[in-house]
């Protein structure tokens, strides 16, 4: 069930310029509501205590905490989903050890905070249908006489999407996806020697897979990391990303640090 309120986001920044250009690039988001701005760990902590948000935009290298501690003095709260926003790629693999939802790299893209964006509001979706089908089983569950509600896990994304095919809509299994590509404002879907046609945004693609097996590599590629067979160094920090059944995409900077992530890097 996709929720229709505004999504309640907090800033932690030392920086105040950072804090400013965060919050006009939010602000250009639809349904983003800003509830708070902060550039310290005792304040930040001090509001999530009282009123915690949908989302923390969480930056890391503090004077005094860093983004870290104050994940870690917040382990008795509920935390919300946490987006670091950080000039620093060499943090990932411990931010996301943290359970980061994603880690956004200064300066920020626009397009890439939409795309976290979508993210977190895929993510909180998520969960909210999984307490409401675990609170639905367990009234069946007392209502049958069992004392034990069942445990439901959240969605891992869709397992079949319908693409357009010779004039005819045909569902495919997620699992079968070599890889993504954007066209216009379509995506082409590749499936081993087969293309399909799916109209819709590159963002709008990625929240609807699994987290864990999909990764947009580029503003025009996402992959099934399943399929990837190497990647290879290619030029100024990018790398082309070599894909069973031969094709090549590139890895651009901005996706390095997430894919990273997964590949175990």
């Amino acid at each position: 069930m996709k929720s229709t309120n505004p999504l309640r986001a907090m800033i932690v920044d030392d920086e105040a310029p950072a804090r400013e250009g965060l919050r006009l690039r939010l602000k250009r988001e639809s349904d983003v509501l800003i509830v708070g701005e902060f550039g310290d760990v005792a304040s930040a902590l001090e509001a999530l205590r009282a009123d915690p948000p949908d989302v923390l935009f969480l930056d890391i290298e503090m004077p005094f905490a860093d983004g870290f501690a104050l994940l870690d003095r917040a382990r008795d709260l509920s935390l919300p989903a946490v987006v670091f926003v950080t000039a620093h790629h060499e943090h990932a693999v411990r931010a996301f050890g943290a359970r980061a939802l994603d880690y956004l790299l200064k300066p920020l893209e626009q397009e890439r905070l939409h795309e976290s964006l979508e993210r977190v509001r895929t993510h909180l979706d998520r969960l909210r249908d999984a307490e409401l089908a675990e609170r639905v089983r367990g009234v069946v569950r007392e209502g049958d006489g069992s004392s034990t509600a069942a445990i439901v896990p959240a969605p891992r994304g869709l397992e079949r999407i319908p693409v357009s095919h010779d004039g005819t809509i045909q569902f495919i299994h997620t699992k079968d996806i070599d890889h993504i590509s954007a066209s216009g404002d379509s995506v082409i879907v590749h499936v081993g020697r087969e293309t399909h046609s799916l109209r819709k945004s590159m963002g709008d693609v990625i929240a609807m897979l699994d987290p864990a097996t999909f990764v947009r590599i580029h503003r025009s590629a996402i992959v099934n990391l399943d399929r990837v067979v190497k990647l290879e160094p290619y030029f100024h920090g990018e790398y082309m990303v070599l894909m069973q059944g031969g094709a090549k995409l590139k890895l651009s900077r901005g996706y390095r640090v997430a894919v990273s992530r997964f590949l175990g890097l």
